[in-house]
């Protein structure tokens, strides 16, 4: 009961800090964030602030993973792609909305994706989870209705990515730019893509070979 009133608690303040829609905060209202992180961390799973999990990652703090969320503008059915699994968190929340068994979800960290697995299949979330570079895309669900990196990509969307996500897609990411991160949104067009801004951010670096790991 404890946690589900500091959840509930969490919602109001992100509800008081950010303009977000009503299913978006029903998604994080609904997501056990204190499984998401390591049992030390647990009295800190509530707060809205990120939350380490090993490996040098981070889970996020839950007001940007209510912003990405609703900047995907996702409905059910629809197929999402993840790069940076971490805990497992914020495809749990799109999970939610989408249903887990249209997330697909890479992982570069393999004991990360393992966990992820495992607390996946304990909660009842039927997210797919591979270990890999996520620069890559993953074919077996595409073309995705959306995808979102929860990492830094220092050189924009991986073309990969773009190409395999539909026509009007929605495609959510930390990009490196002149002063730091920039939050964009990118909709994939039959010309190329459009970008829009949503503010500075600050994410862990995207892992792979390409990113010099």
């Amino acid at each position: 009961m404890a946690y589900e009133e500091a959840r509930d608690e969490l919602v109001r303040r992100i509800e008081r800090r950010e303009d977000v829609s009503e299913r978006t905060l029903d998604a994080i209202r609904a997501v056990p964030r204190h499984e998401f992180v390591p049992e030390d961390q647990r009295d800190r799973a509530y707060g809205d602030h990120p939350v380490p999990i090993g490996h040098g990652q981070t889970v996020s703090a839950p007001h940007m993973v209510a912003i990405m969320v609703d900047l995907l503008a996702v409905d059910e059915g629809d197929h999402v792609y993840e790069v940076g699994t971490g805990s497992g968190y914020h495809a749990a929340v799109v999970a939610e909305i989408v249903g887990g068994e249209n997330v697909y979800s890479v992982e570069y960290v393999e004991p990360l994706a393992e966990d992820a697995r495992e607390r996946f299949d304990r909660l009842g979330y039927d997210v797919h989870v591979r270990v890999g570079d996520g620069r890559e895309g993953w074919a077996a669900g595409a073309p995705y209705d959306a995808a979102y990196l929860t990492c830094g990509a220092p050189e924009g969307v991986p073309d990969p990515i773009i190409e395999q996500t539909r026509a009007g897609g929605t495609i959510v990411a930390p990009v490196d730019g002149h002063l730091g991160q920039d939050l964009l949104r990118l909709t994939v067009t039959e010309e190329g893509v459009e970008r829009e801004q949503h503010g500075r951010v600050q994410f862990v670096p995207m892992q792979g070979e390409e990113a010099g790991e």
